[in-house]
């Protein structure tokens, strides 16, 4: 064996691994060597350690974590390609990041020169709609301050209200005439409220809302009364990665409920719940899944165990109610796609406004 043994030099040289890397990954117990001289310390591999030591360069270059790192080379070859897989959705995802905060910054810097501003004519109904359809989402957490206030996101045919609070999400739009750059901007909740009672001053006055975006301040307008504030100074987080990213990312049920209905089914004084346990405190969870004719009923504590392919979904029945609410009245969309995925509340007849409630194990 001694004859097969290189110098940790030498698998440096052999793997493309500096030496001060090996004897990181030695610690970290990646890739420990076959033998330590218990005199010197001096650490010594065998000839089969090149192969695995390579793998280790290259998947440190592509800045895998060492945790799977050493995963990999205890993995069969089909793992290490799941790992492989997992590890580039993270890069293109990061890569996406970096290209928003570039552009961010870039529209920062170009304002430094020249103020950018951004205008918008919509329909005072379809804003004051859009308000309504995620103001209850807002969160209140104090050490949360970012989801604190309703995002703006305007694209070049209107804008999109979003607001979350990690248990649920709301999302509302409204079309209208554009005039200036893209922006993203996180309005405050006080603001939020002022403009959307702003909005029905200009009942029977005018139909239409004016809505301005400059250097961090925002501004609601209706009929010649304006109310404006500074934006919010944080990052709100990327809600298009709870979107369905294609057609084909249908949910497993698209059900078609009463929303008077099922608000009467969650009210009832027998309606079932399931108790769980959360933060240490029972929480009474909803349970809901298809009836079986194209519907949703709900479902009590003794009818959880069953067939292998039951589908029930549990959330927060006052969440619930909020989003049917916000929803309105006449018919709803629910669309489950699993019993650790988020439900969703549509309108049959507005694509762009939607809950999505954030499930609870059962």
């Amino acid at each position: 064996m001694e004859s097969d043994l290189r110098s940790i030099g030498e698998l440096a040289r052999a793997s493309g691994l500096t030496v001060s890397a090996l004897r990181f990954y030695d610690s970290a117990g990646v890739l420990t060597p076959a033998l330590v001289d218990p005199a010197t310390g001096y650490r010594w591999y065998t000839g089969d350690q090149v192969a695995p030591a390579r793998l280790v360069a290259g998947l440190r270059r592509i800045g895998m974590p060492v945790a799977e790192i050493a995963a990999a080379l205890r993995s069969e070859p089909v793992e290490v390609h799941r790992l492989l897989d997992a590890h580039l959705r993270r890069l293109e995802d990061g890569l996406a990041d970096a290209r928003r905060e570039l552009s961010r910054i870039r529209t920062l810097v170009d304002s430094e020169e020249l103020p950018m501003t951004t205008r918008i004519v919509l329909s005072r109904a379809d804003l004051a709609a859009a308000v309504d359809a995620v103001r209850f989402a807002v969160g209140t957490d104090p050490d949360l301050p970012v989801l604190t206030g309703v995002l703006l996101d305007v694209d070049g045919d209107g804008v999109r209200l979003v607001a979350t609070d990690r248990h649920r999400m709301a999302l509302g739009r409204a079309a209208g005439r554009v005039d200036g750059p893209a922006v993203r901007v996180l309005a405050p909740v006080a603001f939020v409220d002022e403009a959307r009672a702003l909005l029905d001053t200009g009942a029977g006055i005018t139909p239409e809302a004016r809505l301005t975006v400059a250097g961090g301040t925002i501004a609601v307008s209706v009929a010649g009364r304006t109310v404006d504030a500074a934006a919010l100074p944080y990052d709100f987080p990327d809600y298009r990665r709870l979107l369905p990213s294609a057609p084909d990312d249908a949910p497993t049920h698209r059900l078609t409920v009463d929303a008077a209905a099922l608000r009467s089914a969650l009210t009832s004084a027998d309606a079932p719940v399931v108790t769980r346990r959360h933060d240490g405190a029972p929480l009474a969870v909803t349970v809901l899944g298809p009836d079986g004719r194209g519907g949703v009923r709900l479902f009590g504590a003794d009818e959880l165990p069953g067939e292998e392919d039951a589908f029930r979904v549990g959330v927060n029945g006052g969440y619930l109610l909020q989003a049917l609410d916000a929803a309105g009245p006449g018919q709803l969309l629910l669309e489950l796609d699993g019993p650790i995925a988020p439900l969703a509340v549509r309108r049959p007849d507005d694509a762009d406004a939607f809950s999505i409630l954030m499930p609870i194990r059962l």
